[in-house]
Order: C-alpha cells, then structure tokens, then sequence
C-alpha cells in the first residue's frame, strides 16, 4: 500500500476519531443523567481511552508496517484469540457500518425536512448513494480518503469552536434569555442567565441516583468508539514514528478542548436541570438549544448538517476499517476464495476488500424493510459495540506480553507505567461491561456479546489448540 497520509491527514483523522455524532445528538441526555458531573465522567473515561492510544502506539511504533493493530493479538497471544479478534472486530466494523448508514439518512431526511423538502420515501437511495460516493473516496486513493477526514473534522471542529465562542460572549456580556420553545423540545424551556455558577448550583456528583451515575460510564464510553481508528493508518502514514506519537499524545488535549470546552459551554447557557426527556423518551440535543438561545431560528438545520457530516465521517472511516482488516483476514487466509480480496489494486488501495465490505452494508436499507429481521439486527448492532470491550481488553494484555517478549524496544515511543495502567484499562473496560447489564436496555446485548466470546471465542482457541 502507498504511504498517502501527511501529518496533516493523520492528526484530523485523530480528532475526527474522537468526535461522534454523540457529543451533538447524545450529550443532552448523558448531562440529564448525572449533571454536571458528566465533565468528570469525560475526562476519567478519556484518560483510559488515552492509555488504550498508547499501547497501541507503542506496538504500532515498533511495526509501523502493520495494516491493524489486531495483529498484534495474534502475535502475542496466539492464532485462536487473533482469528476470534480479527473476524469480531470486522463484524462489528460491519455492523456498526449498517448503523452509521440509517442514520446518515434518517438525519438526511430530518435536515430537508426542516427545510419543507420530504424525502422519506427515498430513504433507501440515498444511504446507496452515500456508499457510493463514500466508497469511491476509498477506492480512488488513500489520499483522498485523508483529505475527506480532513474536511469532515473541520466541519466539525468548527461547529464546537463556534458553541464555545458563543458561550464566551454570552457569559461576559450576562446574557439572559426567556423562556421559549425550541424544535425537538416539548413544551416550553424556561429563561435563565448565562453564568458558570449554572454548574455548581445544586451540585452532586450522583444528583439522580448512583444507578444513573454509572450507567453514564457506558455511554460516554460508546462515545469514544472509534477513537482507535488512527492506529488502523499507520501502514499508509508518510513518517510513522514521527506522526504517530504526536497525534497519539495529542488526544488528551483534544478530550478536554471538544468534549470537557463544549460541554462546559453548554451547561453555562442551559441549567443542566433543564434537560428533560420527551414523551417519546428522546432527549434535546444541547447544540440546538444553545445556538437557538443565541438568535439562530436555522439552528436545528445548521446542527443537522453537521451530524450528516459526522456521521457520513463515521462511515467513511468504517469502509476503510472494515476493508484493510478484511485485507488483512484474506491475506492471512489459506482459504482460496476468501484469499481473492488480499490483493492490492494499481492505486495501492485494498479494493476489492473494500467493494466486499460496502456490499455487506449495503444490506442495511433491506434489512430495515424486514420487521422480523429488523429487531434481530438492532439487537446484533447493540451486541456488536458491547463486544468492542473484548478487543479493547485483548490489547492491552497483547501489550503487556509485547513489553516482556523480544521485539520489545526500550528507546521506543514507550507507555508510561505499563505494569500498572494496563491493568487499570483492563479493570475499567470489565467494569463498563459490567454497567451493560444495569439496564433493560443493554442487558440482551451484554448476554450476547458474552454468548458470542464463548462460542466463537472457544472455538477460536480450542481449534488453535487442536492444530498445534
């Protein structure tokens, strides 16, 4: 594959990792849960997602000619638990590649809607068209691929630097607003004063309870997924070791400007006690509210054109994922026709692991038109992000077995305290699994998730076993 990516590329491919479409839909309901406490939450579960980041640059950085970081499961802790995460995290690359692509033009139809333009019958058109044009993007070169990030994170840095910029002025000029009513709000949201002094008053670390509290961890958690993805470019980065450790380090920093900036912005303007679901259990998205305080009645439609571009870099992303991992799986084979997609094409890009992993997502819009079908996939989608944690737990033990074995490097892009923070990752990943089976909601997907590492993972291993 061609070395295509600068500096420039990787380090908005990183941001662009760590901002979802989460932090502009999502939020509101994860501050309606605990409060102002959220910020904490932030933070404690981006430190952790920080350390993920450094074991897996510091793997990555003593092969930067790997395609996945999936591979470093398979090397140190053998063939069954590198097929069991190699075939999983595809599936879940898939999976979460149906989901992104619903979305994509379910907040399609919701931006031309508020526009007086009703597109929900052709819903199906334009997830294929989206595919098309995104798959396109990764066929042509991996270069153009970075540049489409590239633009993706910038729509979306702008929109979280124009919220903070909003509040800023907001709170020196002591604004205050009436009360009002907002689309996608029911009934009317009271008035108040822009103030910091919205964060400490009432405050406690647990206002709706600890249940609540808790399960806060699991979707701020989910929120960060993806944030991995920097350590699938590496094998197509100009300067590796040079652009890796920075882009890796980096991520804190981005954490508390993006997340812990907007969020703080947010509750400066909205009390957070005025974030309340709706009859339908939806919750306000918190951008909408701001922004609609500050004079913009086009609000709802500015924010609801940079999801789209969110999730449409979400999906991207997923169809580079998903086609260099299947690469990877194919090249690795020693099944013929699986065997096909572990080439290359004349743009150095894996093409035809690509086209096979939009054709599996390209399902989804037939899938939604199947009721029975239809719940079976929303309950595989939710096992699918439940089985992350699996992976993410196999790495960092991959990584410890790596700080003990021969290929370890001492003057390497070195992880700070690896004997102790490997095994607090590991601990908190167990621990927000554990948060999975609090709610009715995520309890079916955390069973299955668990049915899958038995069954499949068993297998995997017991198969390896039997070989050797």
């Amino acid at each position: 594959m061609a070395r295509g990516l600068n500096n420039r590329h990787v380090q908005f491919i990183a941001i662009g990792g760590t901002i979802g479409t989460g932090l502009f839909l999502g939020s509101g309901k994860s501050i309606a849960l605990t409060g102002p406490s959220i910020i904490f939450v932030y933070i404690g579960v981006g430190v952790i997602m920080f350390l993920l980041m450094r074991a897996i640059g510091e793997m990555m950085y003593r092969d930067p000619s790997q395609h996945t970081f999936i591979n470093f499961i398979d090397r140190y802790l053998g063939h069954g638990w590198g097929k069991f995460a190699g075939w999983t995290y595809w599936i879940v690359l898939i999976l979460t590649g149906m989901t992104e692509i619903t979305a994509v033009s379910t907040y399609f139809v919701t931006f031309f809607g508020m526009l007086g333009i009703e597109l929900q019958s052709w819903k199906w058109l334009i997830e294929l068209c989206f595919l098309v044009v995104l798959s396109a993007i990764n066929l042509i070169a991996v270069k153009v691929f970075g540049e489409a990030e590239f633009w993706f994170s910038m729509i979306k840095i702008t929109l979280i630097v124009g919220l903070i910029a909003t509040a800023v002025v907001m709170l020196v000029i002591g604004f205050h607003y009436p009360a009002s009513t907002i689309e996608g709000v029911d009934g009317t949201v009271p008035g108040a004063g822009v103030s910091l002094s919205n964060l400490f008053s009432d405050f406690a670390i647990a206002p709706n309870g600890w249940l609540n509290f808790f399960m806060s961890f699991q979707m701020v958690f989910f929120a960060y997924l993806l944030i991995e993805f920097v350590g699938v470019t590496v094998s197509e980065t100009q300067n590796p070791r040079k652009v890796l450790p920075k882009a890796v380090n980096e991520i804190i920093m981005r954490i508390l400007i993006f997340y812990v900036g907007a969020l703080v912005a947010i509750m400066a303007i909205v009390p957070w006690r005025n974030f309340k679901p709706n009859k339908d259990g939806s919750y306000p998205s918190p951008f909408i509210m701001v922004f609609k305080y500050a004079g913009l009645d086009w609000a709802a439609a500015l924010v609801f054109f940079v999801v789209i571009t969110a999730a449409a870099s979400s999906l991207n992303s997923l169809l580079y994922s998903s086609g260099r991992h299947l690469y990877q799986l194919a090249h690795d084979s020693n099944v013929p026709a699986l065997g096909k997609l572990g080439v290359v094409s004349s743009r150095k890009v894996p093409a035809r692991a690509i086209i096979a992993s939009g054709c599996m997502i390209v399902l989804s819009p037939i899938i939604n038109m199947l009721p029975g079908i239809s719940s079976a996939f929303v309950l595989f989608s939710s096992a699918a992000s439940a089985v992350v944690i699996f992976i993410y737990v196999l790495t960092m033990l991959a990584h410890r077995r790596y700080r003990v074995s021969d290929d370890f490097i001492p003057d390497g892009f070195l992880m700070p305290a690896w004997k102790v923070t490997d095994w607090i990752a590991v601990a908190f990943f167990v621990f927000v699994y554990g948060t999975l089976f609090l709610s009715t909601d995520t309890r079916l997907p955390a069973i299955a998730g668990l049915v899958w590492l038995l069954a499949f993972g068993g297998y995997c291993v017991l198969r390896e076993r039997s070989k050797r």
